[in-house]
């Protein structure tokens, strides 16, 4: 999928909301979090890349913002939730908080 619509400016601050609920594997978490993020409908791409690229600007949202994630232990309990790091495994709900408090986010687990 790509993101097809006319750019917008970027907007920084406000709260975000992501909607957990169906939030199960890896794809449906970057599609979950375009939406959350650059609004419905909207999609910045796959993979940790593209959503490290969403947040340098040009997809409609740069920090400093809020992100509510709501249901996110259903994410952190997904068996296709796991990532290898340096320090072993984590889920890739800890890897998303990580990169979005590493560029200057405020993440919320509901």
């Amino acid at each position: 999928m790509r993101n097809t619509g006319p750019r917008r400016p970027d907007r920084s601050g406000g709260v975000h909301h992501l909607d957990g609920r169906f939030v199960t594997d890896i794809p449906g978490v970057h599609c979950a979090l375009s939406e959350a993020l650059a609004g419905p409908g909207r999609y910045f791409g796959w993979g940790w890349d593209a959503f490290r690229d969403c947040l340098c600007g040009g997809f409609g949202v740069i920090a400093p913002f809020t992100l509510i994630w709501h249901d996110a232990a259903i994410a952190r309990r997904a068996p296709d939730g796991a990532a290898s790091g340096p320090d072993g495994l984590f889920s890739y709900v800890e890897e998303i908080v990580q990169i979005l408090e590493g560029a200057g986010a405020t993440v919320v687990l509901e």
